[in-house]
């Protein structure tokens, strides 16, 4: 099958390169132009660029395409028979949609109807999800409103991070769309309309303040921002005037005396870490980084450092 593959991060990746192993033609590969990255800020290749680069595929790299005439005229040009489309991170016109002869395939990492939207993975393990998924979908004008196609579930562990919940639901992503492509191609495959309306919120783009603690939360919610915020934006809060960053944390089972008006303060400190009275329990945190310091155990950070001011966040 001819394919024009649309994607730009990580995420992306597994299912192209799923799709070139699997014997399809890829004549083109459509992603985001190469941004300033590192202390130098030089141009660099996002991932999937930088794989077609590798592969020697055909590669573009429009600013946008919406109201983008010339990036309607180059995809008719690769003359596509399905256009598939990972993390892409642009809004795809009705003009690109209407190009492929079969429709436009995407890879979105939830259960739709659940989690529309830009961060399922990280929205599904905020809100304590066991479990979440892969769903293969025909595009349409909404946003992630299409016919679904295929489903895969995929538990959550207890100690599930965003990275790790990405880099499962990458590859199952992958592996269910190359599943999937026959069908589409024999005119086999069954799409199955949505609801109107999302099971869940909008699973709305994570940014750097989302990542902040807010520790009149409870512990609970606490700890699963640390997880689900790891590796991007990472969770955060201040100590002693700088920014702390928690990589991980457990919710402490055992019965602490806490003060009333004691929100955010570090309540005890011994060998397994620093205690932090939360708007309900005690969260304590394994894995720490320190402004402008290395990421470190609970342990080793407390033998290199002093705290000033049990207050944290202030």
């Amino acid at each position: 099958m001819r394919i024009v593959f649309m994607g730009t991060p990580d995420f992306a990746v597994r299912t192209l390169s799923a799709i070139c192993e699997a014997g399809h033609e890829v004549t083109g590969v459509v992603t985001q132009p190469d941004r300033p990255r590192g202390r130098k800020m030089e141009l660099t290749p996002g991932p999937v660029a930088a794989e077609a680069q590798k592969r020697g595929l055909p590669l573009y790299q429009p600013a946008r395409v919406r109201n983008n005439e010339e990036a309607v005229q180059r995809i008719k040009e690769m003359a596509p028979d399905a256009i598939v489309v990972a993390a892409f991170g642009q809004i795809i016109p009705r003009e690109i949609l209407e190009i492929p002869k079969l429709c436009c395939l995407n890879v979105h990492a939830s259960l739709l109807p659940a989690y529309r939207g830009a961060a399922p993975i990280q929205h599904a393990i905020l809100d304590g999800c066991d479990k979440t998924g892969v769903t293969i979908m025909r595009m349409d004008e909404g946003l992630d409103t299409g016919d679904m196609v295929a489903k895969k579930e995929v538990v959550i562990g207890s100690e599930e991070t965003g990275g790790s919940l990405f880099e499962k639901l990458a590859g199952v992503g992958a592996e269910l769309l190359v599943k999937t492509l026959p069908a589409v191609e024999r005119g086999e495959a069954v799409y199955t309309p949505q609801p109107r309306e999302s099971t869940t919120a909008y699973a709305s783009m994570m940014t750097k303040e989302a990542g902040r603690i807010d520790w009149n939360l409870d512990a609970g919610r606490i700890e699963r921002i640390v997880r689900a915020m790891n590796p991007w934006p990472s969770a955060w809060t201040t100590l002693d005037g700088k920014t702390l960053k928690i990589w991980r944390a457990h919710v402490e089972k055992a019965n602490l005396k806490a003060e009333e008006g004691t929100v955010g303060r570090i309540v005890r400190q011994d060998a397994k870490g620093l205690y932090i009275q939360t708007g309900s329990g005690i969260l304590v945190p394994e894995e720490m980084q320190m402004e402008g310091r290395r990421r470190m155990t609970a342990a080793e950070f407390l033998r290199g450092y002093v705290v000033r001011n049990p207050m944290l966040g202030k």
